[in-house]
């Protein structure tokens, strides 16, 4: 497992990165490093912009109210992790933020909001998931900041897959078996993992899913779990067979 420093701030930031060269602080960025963190001028943050790896920097004044930071030196090189994309039934608010900072802990490439017969979610707040995911990532060393995508339905989504991707959905109807075994025949590649809303696919929507042949469903075993801890058990696993943990 790699050792990171987490005593220093993490910072993201969306312009390019290189040394020497100067990035302005965004305002709500002054305020939390300046009025939470109680930072100075001089003060050691990390930044990364998802792109670039992370760099070290110094937080330097200018005027009263700004603040840039001066890029020294890259500290991580980038490092993107499996290609797996998530896709999931928006829950309520809270729910989905936990699910869209766990997937972004867990390395996914994409978040795709799903619109299925029994979603409950009344909106999709994508500026808000997308601070999740830069939260996310600040506080836990990742490198990786998933892609938010527009919300889609499920049929639409369906009809414009790339075969290519193998997609991996959650089924309580599916037959039991250890999910490891299961997932040991699928050639490594690109992957997506489908979690639905809290009252399951409905039998339409299972008998769509049945009928793609990139298709597969996976049991997660004997009990039936709520759709955000079933989002990290099914990551987890698809991780352990086909990610980057068993590297």
């Amino acid at each position: 497992m790699s050792i990171h420093d987490f005593s220093s701030q993490r910072l993201y930031v969306d312009a390019n990165l290189a040394a020497g060269a100067e990035v302005f602080c965004a305002p709500d960025q002054i305020n939390y490093l300046k009025n939470v963190l109680r930072l100075t001028s001089g003060a050691t943050v990390f930044v990364f912009n998802g792109r670039q790896g992370e760099w070290q920097a110094n937080l330097a004044a200018r005027g009263k109210r700004d603040f840039v930071l001066e890029i020294k030196a890259m500290v991580r090189a980038q490092v993107d992790g499996p290609d797996i994309d998530y896709l999931f039934a928006p829950l309520k608010k809270a729910r989905t933020d936990y699910m869209v900072q766990k997937a972004t802990e867990m390395g996914v490439a994409r978040l795709q909001p799903v619109l299925t017969r029994h979603t409950i979610a009344e909106r999709v707040n994508l500026e808000r998931m997308r601070a999740n995911v830069i939260e996310a990532a600040e506080q836990c060393g990742v490198l990786r900041v998933p892609h938010v995508l527009e919300p889609v339905k499920l049929e639409r989504c369906l009809a414009g897959w790339d075969e290519a991707r193998r997609l991996i959905f959650c089924d309580e109807a599916a037959p039991l078996g250890n999910p490891l075994d299961a997932l040991q025949a699928i050639v490594p590649g690109p992957l997506a993992v489908l979690i639905g809303p809290e009252g399951g696919f409905s039998s339409e929507e299972r008998a769509l899913l049945l009928t793609k042949p990139y298709a597969i469903p996976l049991s997660l075993g004997p009990r039936i779990m709520r759709a955000d801890t079933a989002a990290v058990a099914a990551l987890a696993v698809v991780n352990c067979a086909l990610g980057d943990w068993h590297a």
